[in-house]
């Protein structure tokens, strides 16, 4: 099931959704996270925290689910 995460912002970094879809508690844990679990933005396998998305982009997090990123208007 895919689940819309809608930012106020132009973009949201890889790193800012996971914390706000409770798959870490902290910034610090971002890293060991991409390293330990598949991520995986527009399909292609992800680990950079910083990586930059944008509205319409789709995330799957592998045992959470699939997030479409969605700018408020």
């Amino acid at each position: 099931m895919e689940k819309k995460v809608t930012i106020a912002t132009e973009t949201i970094t890889l790193g800012q959704l996971l914390k706000l879809v409770q798959a870490v508690g902290t910034g610090g844990a971002v890293k060991w996270f991409l390293q330990t679990n598949e991520v995986l933005v527009n399909g292609e396998k992800e680990t950079r925290r910083g990586r930059k998305l944008k509205n319409g982009d789709k995330v799957e997090v592998e045992g959470l689910g699939t997030f479409i990123v969605t700018r408020a208007e």
